[in-house]
């Protein structure tokens, strides 16, 4: 006999009862009768799901300091056979624990288009038949799970109907995606403190507390990721959240902003169509009402906005792409031409392996040096970014931008010539 099971009441069987006919009219009766069945399952056999020696079975003491409730029910049914011992299962990995064990299962069966049999869910959860059986009778009865049971096949799956409806309750994360989450977590409280920080804070509390759980115990070592800003600048988190708010809600826009490039000051009505987050600073992508286009603005740069009722205008994603991200940098615009650009041998293991641009091309010359073509609309970001190579960067084409550069170089030049 399967472990985990009596004569009367298979686990395996209770899957099958989302089956029989009549079900509409009795689900919920029958989700709670089958409750009970398994608790009494758990109660007769407690002394091989908790591993509970002889001395402590039914009539002792020592079952008391399991569950109370499971303790007096057990009290109640006659003296069950010594426990069956089993040997070890061999491990190549860790044990999963329940948790990532349910969550497991639900992925597998939701993504599965047919039943999925016994042995290949053994393996995947690195458990025995008869874990598995509670593990399945826990998805089904205690959280509500579609799960039926394939008896040609000795597997399980969803309910073709239901399965899509069906979600688990809450967020259920592995010790892996909440490591991710955590680091990423500190790269955005590391690069940019302060804006999602006091909201971000008590759920990064709790993930704390389950990866130490995962750990036995062992803290997490966040001090070892490290997260070094480069080029940000100073935000004000109530106008970040405004902006941001505005975004989500589709609403319109209202702020003063000043522009870097000529220092004025205006009055902008904008439509926000997305933030972007680009070298570390914050841009908000808007229709701009009084110019009637599309611009770029920096979030650090604007002030006193203001939340209006009027719905934003939604412009569609391809516009949006190809005026914002078609070409080099943060500069809107149409690109105008493709510029060429030339790197050193030495140089070209770092520049072959960098993004420059979605659409960028690049090879390798015989001599070992690399080529790299980019789409441009304004020139500006891209001769700095080629100007940071110093020697080891040169501009081929077209000629306006190289001849552009060259003057830039001369300036550059003449002010070392001038201090000295």
């Amino acid at each position: 006999m399967a472990l985990g099971a009596r004569p009367d009441v298979h686990v395996g069987s209770l899957v099958d009862a989302r089956s029989a006919p009549g079900r509409s009219q009795t689900r919920r009766l029958a989700l709670i009768a089958r409750r009970f069945v398994v608790l009494e399952i758990l109660v007769r056999h407690a002394q091989r799901l908790f591993v509970i020696p002889a001395r402590d079975w039914p009539g002792s003491s020592a079952m008391d300091g399991i569950n109370p409730m499971l303790a007096d029910a057990a009290r109640c049914l006659p003296p069950h056979p010594p426990p069956v011992m089993l040997p070890a299962l061999p491990m190549s990995a860790p044990a999963m624990d329940r948790y990532e064990r349910i969550l497991t299962l639900h992925r597998i069966f939701k993504a599965a288009r047919h039943p999925v049999s016994q042995q290949r869910l053994r393996d995947e959860l690195g458990c025995s038949r008869a874990t598995l059986y509670r593990d399945v009778a826990f998805l089904r009865d205690a959280l509500g799970a579609p799960v039926e049971s394939d008896p040609d096949r000795h597997g399980f799956a969803y309910d073709r109907e239901e399965a899509d409806r069906f979600e688990l309750p809450g967020l259920w994360l592995t010790s892996e995606e909440l490591s991710a989450l955590m680091a990423l977590n500190e790269l955005i409280g590391r690069s940019d403190p302060g804006v999602l920080a006091p909201a971000l804070a008590p759920f990064k509390a709790r993930m704390e507390r389950l990866l130490t759980e995962h750990a036995d115990g062992t803290p997490l070592p966040v001090e070892r990721i490290r997260v070094i800003p480069y080029g940000s600048r100073k935000l004000d988190q109530r106008v970040f959240r405004i902006v941001a708010g505005a975004v989500l809600a589709r609403k319109r826009l209202k702020f003063r902003y000043r522009a870097r490039t000529t220092n004025a000051d205006t009055t902008r009505t904008v439509s926000p169509q997305r933030l972007t987050h680009y070298r570390d600073n914050w841009y908000l992508d808007a229709w701009d009402h009084d110019r009637e286009a599309l611009r770029s603005f920096a979030v650090d740069r604007i002030a006193e906005p203001e939340q209006l009722e009027a719905a934003a205008i939604d412009r569609e994603n391809t516009e949006l792409d190809a005026v914002l991200a078609s070409s080099y940098g943060i500069f809107a615009g149409a690109p105008k031409a493709w510029a060429t650009l030339r790197f050193s041998a030495r140089a070209a293991r770092w520049v072959a392996d960098e993004h420059w641009h979605s659409q960028q091309e690049g090879q390798f010359l015989p001599d070992g040096r690399y080529e790299l073509r980019v789409p441009y609309s304004n020139s500006r970001e891209l001769l700095m970014d080629v100007m940071k190579y110093g020697p080891d960067a040169e501009v081929v084409a077209p000629l306006p931008l190289r001849e552009e550069m060259k003057i830039l170089l001369k300036l550059a030049l003449d002010g070392y010539s001038a201090n000295t």
